[in-house]
């Protein structure tokens, strides 16, 4: 019987073990890098042990620092969450080598099935090779063998970029998973992300529970999951589930694992398996009712499964909260999360008011999970409670994610149910999308209020001792002119707007006749506004601008604190560039992010080298546009 259990991994996956764990009474051991000293997931664990570093592979991937660290806690067991080393052969095997329980499938199995190109082979379904694609075989993908979560993922739509592109997902797999070997196959457009969750036991029954549809993807990484996958017809639900089921016996599988396909135009093409719990598996949970850590922790244990698993209940949506900015390329964020609460839905969260998004890992910050009768109330359910939550810190997709939900795209469903909602949703819709949300003056407007509200006191009823004179601030991109007098407010822009009450965290205007409540709440140079509709979030800029703070048309600084990867070939001070040409990549969250020239022109300054690490907001290099080239 397991009594300690280690998880090898950190984040929200690790708080959700944890969980679990304390609800049957096992202890918890936490691993933790320098980075994440003071994370949530440490917090939460009974006993918790140092890997020494920051990056990645220097900590939560050094397998044998792992192992060292459960026998130095006294833990008996090792759950490996998703990522990092959860599809490592090599590392399941020291686990049990060390005498320890390994929460997952046989490391034969996941040599089977954690290299794709095995699993294809496995499958009946060779990858392309590198040394025979053509003309014919775009568009491709390469993926990365040894992991998944977008990362090593680059689509090739011409030939001639195939080198650039291999070059670049080899080195994100390795940052990734420690492992650079890569793989090509064709790239189906249009199609839907549909995958099998499986379950079994070491007594030869294999569970499978149901399906999830995954296709609102950005970057090849989910973003939105729900089950069951819509819009399946009985014949194609039939089909993934044989499929799924092969897998499992082919390599006489135990535990928790996903199968995961394509599937356009009821033709299922299988994609790969995932050895190993994935981050969307709340939903499965919700539809049937059951835990499936706790399912994982009783079949490690020996235990038999039950002949059949539950029967699925209503409809399940999940929608992944990043801190990241989808208006600006998907740029992840860092900082300090000053609050992070959504009610009415099941929360899993990796972070808590306080903590620090690293620059080091993944931008996941927590996932929402509403469960209703129907798919339709299970939306509603979701959008209304992300639309609702206070998040304050780093840019993230909120807004992103209640739009999405409601997109006419998304209501419908996918084309197998009369809809047009397939993996290319964010490419056609993201600019609707990202607009800037509606309201904004008038949220800037009770940012002004509040804060006059909080260098007076507070104030109410009359305005006798309030000076006459307009008041001027700024809010981003907004300039708020305004006076309050003893008839009321008068707001240059805002006819028909009334003040009813201010006070610092808290202003309630009447707009045309309604009223709206606005919470306020201000950190350092940065203000949220949340209402009804949403956040809206400000820099509050000085009435006049520091000479000092300005800078040469062109500049481009690091929109992320990382590390110089490399430099585009021929690019160097004096050069000539065209605009949105790549100069340099940066690496950050274990991904890469170009850095490309805003307009054509000359290089005239190029201050990043490859392997520096760079700060936000860091001069990374200036471009001189052709016009102002003389």
């Amino acid at each position: 019987m397991i009594n300690s259990v280690l998880v090898a991994n950190r984040g929200e996956i690790a708080c959700r073990v944890f969980r679990t764990c304390r609800e049957l009474g096992i202890a918890t051991v936490a691993v933790f890098s320098d980075a994440d000293a003071g994370a949530l997931h440490v917090r939460e664990a009974d006993t918790a042990v140092r890997l020494p570093g920051a990056t990645p592979g220097e900590t939560y991937l050094r397998g044998d620092l792992v192992v060292e660290a459960a026998l130095a806690a006294g833990a008996d067991a090792v759950h490996p969450g998703y990522g990092f080393l959860s599809e490592n052969a090599g590392f399941a095997r020291a686990v049990t080598e060390a005498g320890l329980t390994w929460i997952g499938p046989p490391p034969e199995a996941i040599e089977a099935m954690a290299s794709k190109t095995r699993a294809k082979e496995l499958m009946g379904l060779p990858p392309l090779s590198l040394d025979t694609v053509g003309e014919e075989d775009l568009p491709l993908l390469i993926k990365a063998s040894a992991g998944g979560g977008g990362r090593g993922m680059r689509i090739v739509r011409q030939l001639t970029d195939i080198k650039s592109q291999l070059l670049s997902a080899r080195a994100e797999a390795l940052s990734a998973f420690g492992d650079d070997d890569v793989f090509v196959e064709p790239y189906i457009e249009g199609g839907r992300h549909v995958e099998v969750q499986i379950l079994a036991d070491a007594h030869g029954t294999v569970w499978v529970l149901g399906t999830r549809d995954c296709s609102l993807q950005r970057r090849h990484q989910k973003v939105i999951e729900e089950a069951p996958a819509p819009g399946l017809t009985p014949e194609t639900a039939t089909e993934l589930h044989t499929l799924a089921v092969r897998a499992a016996k082919a390599t006489d599988y135990r535990g928790a694992g996903t199968v995961e396909f394509l599937v356009a135009d009821h033709t299922v093409h299988f994609l790969e398996m995932n050895t190993r719990l994935q981050v969307e598996h709340p939903v499965t949970e919700a539809v049937f009712g059951v835990d499936l850590v706790a399912l994982q922790l009783r079949v490690a244990e020996g235990e038999a499964l039950p002949p059949a698993p539950p029967e699925p209940h209503g409809h399940a949506i999940e929608a992944r909260l990043y801190a990241e900015d989808p208006a600006d390329g998907w740029a992840p964020g860092t900082g300090t999360v000053h609050r992070l609460a959504v009610d009415g839905v099941r929360f899993d969260r990796g972070y808590a008011d306080g903590d620090t998004v690293s620059v080091h890992y993944d931008s996941l910050l927590a996932k929402a999970v509403a469960h209703a009768p129907t798919r339709a109330e299970a939306a509603r359910m979701l959008s209304g409670a992300l639309e609702r939550a206070r998040v304050h810190g780093p840019a993230t997709n909120r807004d992103l994610l209640v739009r999405s939900l409601r997109h006419p795209e998304f209501t419908e469903g996918p084309a197998d149910a009369g809809g047009r909602l397939d993996t290319g949703f964010y490419d056609r819709n993201l600019a609707e999308l990202t607009a800037p949300a509606p309201g904004a003056h008038h949220a800037a407007l009770a940012a002004a209020l509040a804060d006059a509200s909080a260098r007076a006191g507070r104030f109410g009823g009359g305005w006798r001792n309030v000076p006459s004179q307009p008041q001027v601030k700024r809010y981003g991109d907004h300039v708020v002119r305004y006076r309050l007098t003893r008839h009321g407010l008068e707001a240059d822009g805002h006819p028909g707007v009334r003040l009813k009450a201010a006070e610092p965290g808290r202003v309630r205007l009447e707009v045309d006749g309604v009223q709206r409540e606005f919470a306020v709440h201000r950190y350092g140079g940065t203000v949220y506004v949340d209402s009804a509709s949403g956040c809206h979030t400000f820099t509050v800029h000085p009435r006049f601008t520091d000479p000092g703070d300005l800078v040469a048309p062109g500049s481009l600084f690091a929109p992320m604190p990382g590390v110089v990867v490399r430099i585009a070939d021929g690019v160097e001070e004096g050069c000539r560039v065209d605009a949105g040409q790549p100069l340099l990549w940066l690496e950050a969250m274990k991904m890469e992010h170009r850095v490309i020239a805003p307009a054509s022109g000359t290089l005239t300054a190029l201050h990043a080298a490859p392997g520096r690490q760079v700060e936000v907001g860091a001069l990374l290099a200036v471009v001189a546009s052709e016009d102002e080239v003389v």
